[in-house]
């Protein structure tokens, strides 16, 4: 089959399920371009975190990293007093752009410069959400607000807690990148929270909290 039949029977196979399950046809653009952006935002879970490649070990894509940044900020925002939900939501979209630039690790913005504003135009353009990113965007660049503070500081202690891992499976560089990510943090529940993450095994939580006889006979 060619590729224009194979393009046919697809589409024509999709109308008839559609049909099949009664789903209502889209009756405007901005349900097209949400299904286009739901796509991009997929596109993150492909989009690896570029700068394990310089310490040697690790891994993670930009989507695990936006995860985690958004469960330590609502976490964090509590601790001070701050609002979760919009730290929360800073977090979890702040490497939105990612999705079209790649991630720009430390030695990439020494040298070269990231249209990131331009991307999530583009990619948010048409949907519906352009105001709530924007806003979005200038509270995460200016970084006056404290949810914006505690936002940045979730993003480095997500770092943070994966150097501090890297460093207990042997890779001793990840104790020089752990002092430079810990002194951009800039509130006293971070500080706290990484002083606790350099002190704790990254096991601990599921092997060092249970007797070692119950890994042996698992009773």
């Amino acid at each position: 089959m060619g590729k224009n039949a194979f393009e046919q029977a697809r589409a024509e196979a999709l109308e008839q399920l559609c049909a099949a399950l009664d789903l209502p046809e889209p009756d405007d653009e901005q349900m097209e371009r949400l299904a286009d952006f739901f796509n991009e935002a997929g596109m993150l879970r492909h989009t690896p975190r570029s700068g394990y490649a310089f310490l040697g070990s690790g891994a993670e894509n930009v989507a695990e990293h936006s995860f985690r940044t958004a469960v330590m900020g609502y976490a964090l925002a509590r601790l001070a007093g701050a609002d979760p939900a919009r730290t929360t939501l800073l977090c979890l979209f702040h490497d939105l752009h990612e999705a079209r630039t790649g991630d720009f690790n430390y030695v990439n913005h020494r040298y070269d410069s990231c249209r990131a504003r331009d991307a999530l135009d583009d990619a948010v353009r048409g949907t519906g959400l352009e105001d709530d990113m924007t806003s979005f965007w200038t509270e995460w660049t200016e970084s006056r607000s404290p949810e914006a503070a505690l936002a940045h500081d979730a993003d480095q202690l997500d770092l943070i807690f994966n150097l501090k891992a890297e460093l207990d499976k042997g890779n001793a560089f990840a104790l020089e990148w752990l002092e430079s990510a810990v002194r951009r943090l800039t509130t006293p529940q971070a500080r706290l929270a990484a002083a606790a993450a350099l002190r704790a095994d990254h096991n601990r939580w599921w092997y060092g909290r249970v007797e070692k006889s119950w890994w042996i006979h698992r009773k």
